[in-house]
């Protein structure tokens, strides 16, 4: 690398980059794309780590009975946990799959990224909410965190179509498999969008259960958008855990 963080020789370059000013362009294979990388992927696992602080430690008395343990209220909790940390895991998934397909962060789609982790970084804050025994079952909560992670999915989806205008994906994809890698992309957003007015009009618990349309409508639409699309290459496709971040 030379002084001024040019990529070695043999390394991929950024073609739609190559005649515009390079100040704060992050290529692969240089020390500043991995020190971009580790950051998103500490964001990622702080959020995670945030899950924890959700769950309350029960009184002592309560740890000699079953039944009085339930009732305080710490299963709802894990749960919680247990279900933020698999959808933040699928997030920082989607991240890696979708930052693999770039050669490059310019600065329009390091903020792009940037946007998407804030969101993520929400998640420990609305899953309290939603999981928290005296408010599992109102609407609002259930209706926050919907939006959260609806919120998170087209802000990921947007960093990707930010990095492809920039010109910096590995391989540049054709407009038809663009088209079908955003149809794809937004089932997870459409149905969590949805169930916020489920929610506020029948509840929480309500709420959480039309999420399992996703079980049906993820598949479905990933086969409907990539019907006919030639085979892509490695380095293109539907990202792996896109459509599926609960």
């Amino acid at each position: 690398m030379s002084q001024h963080g040019a990529a070695p020789a043999g390394a991929p370059r950024v073609p739609g980059l190559a005649r515009r000013p390079r100040s704060g362009l992050l290529e692969r294979e240089t020390s500043e794309f991995d020190r971009g990388l580790s950051f998103f992927d500490a964001i990622y696992a702080f959020a995670i780590t945030l899950l924890i602080t959700n769950v309350d430690v029960p009184p002592d008395a309560t740890w000699e009975d079953p039944g009085a343990l339930v009732a305080t209220g710490v299963l709802h909790q894990l749960g919680g946990f247990v279900l933020g940390f698999i959808v933040i895991a699928l997030f920082w998934r989607v991240n890696v799959t979708l930052v693999k397909r770039i050669t490059a962060m310019d600065p329009a789609t390091t903020t792009a990224n940037l946007v998407a982790a804030a969101f993520v970084i929400l998640i420990p804050f609305t899953t309290q909410g939603m999981s928290d025994p005296t408010a599992a079952a109102y609407g609002l909560p259930t209706a926050i965190y919907a939006a959260n992670i609806a919120l998170a999915s087209l802000a990921q989806l947007a960093m990707y179509e930010v990095a492809r205008r920039r010109g910096v994906e590995v391989r540049p994809t054709t407009r038809r498999e663009n088209v079908a890698h955003v149809l794809d992309s937004l089932a997870t957003p459409l149905i969590f969008l949805a169930s916020i007015p489920v929610a506020l009009a029948w509840g929480g618990y309500v709420g959480k259960l039309s999420w399992l349309v996703l079980l049906l409508v993820a598949p479905l639409a990933e086969h409907l958008a990539w019907r006919g699309v030639p085979a892509p290459g490695p380095a293109t496709g539907p990202p792996d855990a896109l459509d599926n971040p609960t």
